[in-house]
Order: structure tokens, then C-alpha cells, then sequence
């Protein structure tokens, strides 16, 4: 199984710990960033999607332009553009990028959110126009001339794209969510299926669950899995739970004074940030050093987990759920630029050595079995 790494893009420096800085777009910090990301031997970058955020299309574009080899994995919300339509931007952006583009499927889990762009299906409609409005798009980037369609939502006669992804016929998909429906849309649908940084015990259910669903297409050797963490390094575990510690004080001091933050309700209504929410409530560390304090703070807001330790021990956390089927790891610190060269210099390349060797060992043994 190969391994991938990816980081967090934005145009604006903020995190939980970093009230907003400068402006909203920022080409000169989303642009540092990106090849910092580079630099540190990342694979893609997430340009992230909500109801107040910017376009993420022309975002994809400026990294693009401002990198070489490093990836982008775009977050689409499926419904508000024709699903044609989505497959050609996504194709185009796919040449102008040189074949770097994925993207990230996500369909919605939060009414209220949901409705500040419009959208006023319930979480099961959602998923449902997610199925169909994925269909749509695979088969414009894959049809060999003109195609009609008709289903429950949409509706559309004679399509034949003038663009189609570098490969030909495909853009890699990820695909969140875990609720029961999202995860029956992900075995039809994904490419990589992604979590957020839940326990082994949770991550190794949900694998099964995705891998069950997929095999109802003849998919399950083919769907990856994703994990996203928030990795705390330094160069004794004691200390790294001590830079932990700070980064929650700061967090709980500017948490409140983010807009982000403040407008997410109480108790959140999708599956992914109850699940989390579950995993802080068994304490503060699960798994030795699955950290929670930043999921329970923000009520589980996105990637919230962290692992905490030295380059080693993360290395050696890391590797567990590699042997769960997690082949992509999403990780991203509370310093945008300076986390991300930290992971660069000392946790990526230990994490890829000790692939490779894991690999080379199962290889040597299934020649001499």
C-alpha cells in the first residue's frame, strides 16, 4: 500500500489557537502555504468548503500556479451547480493544474449550515442527490459521446463534455461522511473514503463498514481510507504534552472570539463530530496518545483530534492505523506554515521509511511463501 500525506491550505492565517490575520484573501500567505507544503514533501494540500468560505475553484487555481508537483484536493458540496456543469470545471481545472486535481465530497451535515447557501433537503435527501449528482459527473468524464439522463433530481439530454480529466476518464474522489447513508453513497462512490481521527477500535469498525458497502459493487479491495489528525511533536513526550497543554489554554481563549467557532451549534447534528465527540467523552487521551482536548473544546469542529508525542511515538501511532487499511494521512498543526515544516523535517519521512520497510518485508515473504 502506498502512503500519502496531506495538508491544510487557506487564505487567511487562522487556526484554533490564531485569531484571523489580514485579509480574507491573502495571496501572499495562501501562496507561502502552498509551497511550504511542497517543500516539506506533502502530496496534496485540502482546499476546504463551507457556506462562508471562499470560492474554493479559484483558490485550487492560485495553488496551482504558485506550486510544481504538489497535489490539491478540492472540497465540493454536491447541489449547487449542475452536476455537467461540476464535471467540466473540475475537468478543466484538472489541465490547468496538470493532472493534480482530487476531489472531496461532501455533502452536508448541518441544517443550518446547509441553508445559509439554500439548501433545504433533509440529511437523507442530501446523500441521495450526492448518488445521483455523482453518477452525472462520472459519466460526463467518461462517456464517449453524447448521453441523456433522467432521475429522481436531475434531468438532462445530450451531453458530451469537450473536456475531460488528464487521465481521460477520471478525477480521484474522496468522500466524507459517517452516517449510515453516507457511508452506503461512499462503497458506490469513493475513491478514498476519509475519517477524522477517532480511536482504533472506532477507525477499524468504520473500515469494515466502507469495505462491506463497497463490496456490494465489487469495490472493497479497491476503496483507501483517510485519516485526519492534528499531530503535537517535540522532542521528549513530555514535552509535547506540555506544548499541547498550551496550545488548548490559547485555544480556549480565542475560540470564543471566532466567528468559525461561535456560529457552530451546541450539539452538532452530523455523525462525524458526534462520533468524536464520543471518543473525547472517554477522556483525554485514548490509545495512549490520541489527544482530545481541542474535539470536546470546539464541540468536535472538523479535524480536531491530535496525536501527541515524540516523532517517533507519533511515527509509531500512525503506523497502527496503517495496519487498520489507513493509507492517506490528512495532518495539519496549529501554526499553518511553521507545523507543516516541523511535519516535513521530522515526522514524514519517518512515517514513509517505515512503510517502505513493511512493505519489503510482506513482499520478501510472499516470495518465499
Amino acid at each position: 500500500m502506498s502512503i500519502e500525506f496531506i495538508g491544510f491550505s487557506a487564505t487567511q492565517e487562522v487556526s484554533e489557537t490564531v485569531l484571523p490575520q489580514g485579509p480574507v484573501v491573502n495571496k501572499a500567505f495562501l501562496g507561502a502555504v502552498a509551497r511550504a507544503h511542497e517543500y516539506a514533501g506533502f502530496d496534496r494540500v485540502l482546499v476546504a468548503h463551507s457556506s462562508a468560505s471562499v470560492d474554493g475553484f479559484q483558490v485550487a487555481s492560485y495553488i496551482a500556479s504558485q506550486t510544481e508537483k504538489l497535489g490539491i484536493l478540492l472540497a465540493h458540496r454536491p447541489g449547487f451547480v449542475a452536476p455537467t456543469l461540476a464535471a467540466r470545471q473540475f475537468a478543466t481545472l484538472d489541465h490547468f493544474s496538470d493532472g493534480r486535481l482530487a476531489v472531496h465530497v461532501i455533502s452536508g451535515g448541518d441544517d443550518t449550515e446547509q441553508q445559509r447557501d439554500g439548501d433545504f433537503l433533509d440529511h437523507g435527501q442530501r446523500y441521495a442527490r450526492t448518488d445521483e449528482y455523482l453518477d452525472i459527473v462520472k459519466q460526463t468524464w467518461s462517456s464517449s459521446g453524447a448521453f441523456d439522463h433522467e432521475g429522481q433530481i436531475y434531468r438532462h439530454k445530450g451531453q458530451n463534455a469537450g473536456v475531460r480529466p488528464v487521465n481521460g476518464h477520471s478525477v480521484p474522489v474522496y468522500f466524507g461522511g459517517s452516517s449510515d447513508v453516507a457511508i452506503e453513497v461512499a462503497g458506490k462512490h469513493a475513491d478514498v473514503y476519509a475519517l477524522w481521527g477517532e480511536s482504533l477500535a472506532q477507525v477499524g469498525e468504520t473500515i469494515a463498514r466502507v469495505r462491506a458497502a463497497a463490496a456490494k459493487y465489487g469495490r472493497a479491495d479497491k476503496i483507501r481510507f483517510s485519516l485526519s489528525l492534528r499531530p503535537v511533536l517535540a522532542e521528549t513526550e513530555e514535552k509535547a504534552w506540555a506544548k499541547a497543554d498550551a496550545i488548548l489554554v490559547a485555544a480556549t481563549e480565542r475560540v470564543g472570539r471566532n466567528d468559525h467557532f461561535s456560529r457552530r451549534p451546541q450539539q452538532p447534528q452530523n455523525v462525524g463530530s458526534q462520533r468524536l465527540l464520543d471518543t473525547a467523552a472517554q477522556g483525554k487521551v485514548v490509545d495512549e496518545r490520541l489527544w482530545t482536548g481541542i474535539a470536546a473544546l470546539t464541540k468536535a469542529a472538523g479535524n480536531s483530534t491530535g496525536l501527541v508525542g515524540t516523532p517517533e511515538q507519533v511515527r509509531d501511532a500512525l503506523l497502527k492505523y496503517w495496519e487498520l487499511g489507513v493509507t492517506t494521512f490528512l495532518i495539519r498543526g496549529f501554526d499553518p506554515i511553521t507545523d507543516a515544516l516541523q511535519y516535513g523535517r521530522e515526522l514524514i519521512p519517518l512515517v514513509r521509511a517505515a512503510v517502505a520497510e513493511r512493505e519489503a518485508q510482506d513482499q520478501s515473504r510472499r516470495l518465499a511463501a
